[in-house]
Parts: C-alpha cells; structure tokens; sequence
C-alpha cells in the first residue's frame, strides 16, 4: 500500500493549494519562479475545477490542466492532484435539483456557494465517478504526480428523501428487524414506535426534542455515507495508479466524520489546522491537532491546509504576527507532519475567500507574507532529510470517540454547557505545558502500550470499551476519568445507577446520586482547588481513597476526587493549574519523565527521532537549559548546554555528543 513517505521521498513537502483557473495563464510562469525561490516542491490542483474541466454536462476540457502538469513537473514540483467533486458546477443543481442537499425543515440548500451535494444521491455519485474516471486516466502516468486528493473537507449533511431512502438501508444493515430498531432507539417513549421501514425518516424538524438515539445513529450514517463518496473515488483513482497514495483532508475536531474509521480508508492522513492568532493558548490547539493526527495516521501525516496571515471567516480576522506562522508550522513537524502546506499559494483576488491570507499575498514578492514564506521553505529543506518519516514516541494517550461525542452532544441534557471538544481541549492542555508526549487512542483500542490513560469525558462508552478500560488497569496501567463518563450504552441508553457498574467498582465510587451542573460563572471550591462546569454527588465505596472534597454548597464533604489502586475519577473540571498538577503527579507516579525538565514558561519540547524540537510560545527573550551538545540544524551553530530563543523562536538541535 502507499504511504505518505512515498510521495515525501526523504523531505518535507511544502506548498498548497494552487488555483492557477483565477489567473491569466501569463502570471502562471511568474508563479512558478517565486515558487522555486520559496523552496515550493508541491502544489494541490484542481480542488475546485470541476466547472472549468466540466463546463457542461460530459464535456472535458484538460487542456489548461495539462499545460499546468507539465509546467510543474519542468520546474521539480510534485502535484497533489484533486478530485474536483466537493462542489459541483451551477448546471448540475439547475438540471439535477434532486443532488441539492436539504436541510433539516425541508428547504434546499441552493447553488452559488460550495459542498453543494447530497451524499447519497445516485445522480451526484454518477457525475463524479465519471469525472474521477476521466481524470485519473488521463494522468495516470503523469511524472508530475505525486499524490491523489479526493474532495475537500467532506462536511456535507441533508436530510432530503434520497437521503431518507439511503438512511433506511443503513439501518437495516444495522439493524435487521423493526424490533430490534424500536428497542435500540427506545421507540416506547412519547409513541414513537415504527411498524414499517417507510415510516422512519431522517431526524427532520420537529415538534419539540428528536429522539437522541435516532439522531446519534443519523450522525453515524452521514459519516458513513460520506465516506462512501470518498471511497468510490479513491477506489477509482487506485485502480488506475495502484502506487500513488491517496487522501482527504479533514477538519481539525471537526463532529461531522467519525476520523477513526475514515483515517483506516486513507494512505495518508491529512488535515487542515487553522488556529486563531488571538487565542492565547492557539499553540497548544495546533499541537492537540497534531497528536490527534499523528494517533490517527499511526505515524508521519500531512498539514494540508493552514494560513499564512488571516482567514477570512472569523467574526474579527487578524493576521498572524511575524514569526507565529513559522512557529506553529515547525511545531507540526515536530509532532509528526511530514507536509506543511497552506490554503493557499496566491491570494485570490475576487471571491468569498479574496480576504484569505496565501503564501503569496496581495502585497506581492516584497510582502511579509512571501518574505515568512521563503525563510520557511529554506528551514524546511534544511531539516527535512533529518526529520522525515521519524515517530514521535509517547507513552500517554488521551482517549477520543465519535459516538461519545455525537451522543454527548444532544438535547435534553443536565447541561447544556458541556462542550466536549472544549473538555478534551482542558485536559490536554494540562499535558502539553507539563511537557508530556501524548497520543490519542479509540477506547476499545489496544492500550498496553500506554503508562497513562486519560479519558477527559466519553458520556457513551460501549462494553467493549468498558471492559478494556477494565483490563487495562488490571494489567498495570493508570486511568485517569473525567466526569460525566461511562454514563450510556451504544444506543445512548443510561446504564443502572448512572454508571456502569463495572467503572463504578473501578474507581471506588460506591453510589452516584446526582449530577450536579454549574452555570458558566459558577465554581466550586474543593480541597486545594475549584471546580467548573460539572460536579456530581457521589459516595465512595470502603476501599477508595478520597483525594479531594467539595468544600462549600449542596455537595460539601463528599469525594470530588477519588482513586482506587491505579483509577483515579475526577467528578469536575479543575481549573488549569490544578488539572495539571493531578495529571503530572500521575504521569510522575507511572515513571513517565517530561521531554525536557525544567522549562521555561511558554516553551515546548518535542522529541521527533533523533531530534529535540524547543518551541517558544511566547516574545520575550528566554534562555532554555539543554545539557549536552548540539548543531541546531536551522542555523548550523552549535549549541552547550542552553541556548537562547527570542520572539517566536524555535530550534531543532541534533547531539554532536560522540
């Protein structure tokens, strides 16, 4: 099978989507020439071509795509080639308004815009299989490919009857019987029980709340029945360059694609990261996204898409400061990326993105934007050789799951404050400033391999999950559980006493009363800390240790921490500093030792390879302590013992120890 290092080929990649239909082909050799000089060696082609390949209905005009095919390839650039199916042409939704999606009242969610199909209509496949087709033949044999990319950021839902029909069938291959269906989605309540396989839709605009486990299961099939779209392309480009590797790129947490099972379907994993440049802590965003990735890919991935400067979809757009877009960028190489790319090379002029930063700016070569550009593509040429296709080796894994996510994230809950992917944000904010290497892992995945397993918060964890999780600290491992978690069953359907027993006895919680939701401006004082967003009313069971007490209101006296041998339980959220110091005594306690002690404030350390990565966050002036000596192969100096990083800056340092 081919992988991402087939197309790397000892180097980082190091480009972005290139939309050379915008512009007049004589700007196109001007292009070329800048790219060279940015140290460029991939462009993306063809995201959203399918209207300039496709003009109308089976015509095919290639011809400008192989001009540009060929102008790369004279010039020793790669091209990620793309499939253009992620918006289809204007004639498609005036002649076929049955590919248009529709949305959960009924209404058509029209052309002009962009992810204009319905996943699961036939006529919509049909047009982009034979595009597909089409495209793959004609180069197939093209030197200039290195890469296949199938859509883009697949994020369509519809709720139209095509789909309803499509849904049907989903759940009869999961299901088999009406009986079964009826029992798994708790049709006795409020009437809802269905006697014939017409009768059930789609979880369309209702009266008051859906039931949760038809709309848990609607999530399930839009994940799957995109996935199909994906992988009917991916089959098609395969068959005709079984050596070229293929991939889509996802969204950073993004709810919609169940990245587990799509990462399975992938040669290469790619995604696209676009932290905001005001947020504080966009750092420790980019590297969550980067662990969660490198876990997906089980190895070296792919930066698909990032920003140079602004985006253009943010109430407010800020540019990133100098030096922020090179800092995040070696960041990601540091936690695996093989690829730093970026939407996109040149900036659009017109268009809904025109106001979206490209490597190339409207400020042209003489911008900071092309002049941040260039220095980076020199830094990666640098360290590429040295760096490419190494692992990251970590021996803490934070536990990630859809179904939890999509069940969790449903109405009539005791909050509705809880944001999962803002939890899992918390909890693994706490391990990247303690300088803990983590992966992510599915809680039914093979854990053996982990010190430490943190489950932030997985409102539905299945018996298998349960029973591993189980086994796991049987075996010598530490858990580590948020709130809220091992609540319901695979069909969203609460486990007696509001927890499974199983985790019950494993934490030493003896009986959970009540849960107890706090107000966004509410806190509980607990013994040496507060307390946000959740609290529940528990007794520990005889032999459980109690770390920690509520202190003041309903629930003071009662265990908000408690441990039983290696599982620890953790019934609120803490606040930062005391979130982290839990987890790193717990990390201390497994012999798990930081990448580098005693850092800095606003420096990370991450070891990829034979290389140690210091990232600093912040702009004053630090000197960071390295015992030992070293080249840093972004400068070609050598390094004893510290070294000093300014503004952004970053090292990559080697041992010259012999």
């Amino acid at each position: 099978m081919p992988s991402l290092r087939d197309a790397v080929r000892g180097r980082i990649l190091f480009g972005g989507d290139y939309n050379p239909e915008q512009w007049p082909e004589e700007v196109w050799e001007d292009d070329v020439r800048l790219m060279k000089e940015a140290g460029v060696n991939s462009v993306t082609l063809g995201v959203f071509s399918w209207a300039r390949i496709e003009p109308r209905p089976g015509a095919r005009e290639f011809g400008w795509l192989d001009r540009l095919m060929d102008l790369m390839h004279s010039h020793g650039i790669g091209v990620v080639l793309a499939t253009p199916t992620a918006s289809p042409p204007p004639w498609m939704g005036a002649r076929h308004p049955e590919t248009l999606p529709r949305a959960e009242d009924g209404s058509i969610v029209w052309y002009g815009s962009r992810q204009q199909f319905c996943a699961s209509s036939p006529v919509y496949r049909r047009y982009a299989a034979a595009l597909t087709e089409d495209l793959a033949a004609r180069y197939a044999g093209h030197p200039a490919l290195t890469m296949w990319h199938i859509n883009n950021e697949y994020c369509t839902h519809c709720w139209c009857d095509e789909t309803a029909a499509h849904f049907r069938r989903w759940l009869h291959e999961r299901y088999r019987t009406l009986d079964a269906l009826n029992e798994a989605w708790g049709t006795a309540f409020w009437s809802q029980r269905y006697d014939a396989w017409p009768e059930i839709l789609p979880p369309r605009k209702a009266q008051y709340m859906k039931n949760p486990a038809q709309v848990l299961d609607f999530k399930r099939f839009t994940s799957d029945a995109l996935k199909e779209c994906y992988t009917a392309e991916r089959d098609i480009v395969a068959r005709h360059t079984p050596d070229i590797p293929v991939t889509t790129n996802f969204m950073p947490l993004w709810s919609g694609q169940d990245a587990w099972a799509w990462s399975a379907e992938e040669d290469v994993v790619s995604v696209d990261i676009y932290p905001d440049p005001r947020d504080a802590w966009g750092g420790q965003y980019n590297a969550m996204i980067a662990d969660m990735t490198r876990s997906q890919a089980a190895g070296p991935w792919m930066l698909m898409e990032q920003a140079a400067g602004a985006v253009n979809w943010r109430p407010v757009n800020r540019p990133k400061p100098e030096g922020l877009n090179r800092l995040w960028s070696l960041q990601a190489v540091a936690r695996g990326a093989d690829a730093v790319c970026y939407f996109q090379w040149r900036q659009s002029r017109q268009g809904s993105e025109k106001f979206h930063s490209g490597m190339l700016g409207h400020a042209g070569e003489h911008g900071r934007a092309f002049r941040e550009t260039r220095r980076l593509g020199a830094e990666l040429a640098a360290i590429g050789p040295a760096v490419s296709g190494a692992g990251v080796s970590a021996r803490v894994a934070v536990l990630h799951d859809w179904d939890a996510w999509w069940a969790g994230a449903q109405e009539g809950l005791p909050s509705a404050l809880l944001d999962y992917a803002e939890v899992i944000r918390h909890w693994h904010r706490a391990l990247w400033e303690s300088g803990t290497a983590t992966d992510f892992a599915r809680p039914d995945a093979d854990l053996g391999g982990y010190a430490v397993v943190v489950v932030p918060h997985l409102y539905l964890l299945d018996d298998a999950a349960i029973d591993n999780l189980v086994a796991y600290v049987r075996g010598g491992g530490r858990l580590v559980c948020g709130f809220f978690s091992g609540v319901a069953d695979r069909d969203d359907r609460i486990r007696p006493g509001g927890m499974d027993a199983r985790l019950r006895e494993l934490f030493g919680i003896g009986i959970l009363h009540e849960w107890w939701p706090l107000e966004a401006d509410e806190a509980v004082e607990c013994d040496g800390f507060r307390g946000t967003l959740w609290s529940e009313e528990l007794e520990a069971a005889e032999d459980a240790e109690v770390l920690a007490t509520y202190r003041d209101g309903e629930l003071a006296g009662l265990p908000a921490v408690l441990r039983r041998g290696r599982a620890t339980y953790v019934s609120t959220l803490p606040e930062p500093a005391a979130l982290r110091s839990l987890l790193a005594g717990v990390v201390r306690e497994a012999g798990v030792e930081p990448v580098l002690a005693g850092l800095p404030e606003g420096v990370e350390a991450v070891r990829r390879g034979e290389l140690l990565f210091l990232l600093h966050h912040r702009r004053e002036m630090v000197t960071v302590a390295v015992p030992g000596t070293y080249e840093d192969l972004l400068t070609g100096r050598s390094v004893v013992d510290r070294i000093a990083l300014g503004r952004y800056g970053v090292a990559v340092l080697r041992s010259t120890a012999p």
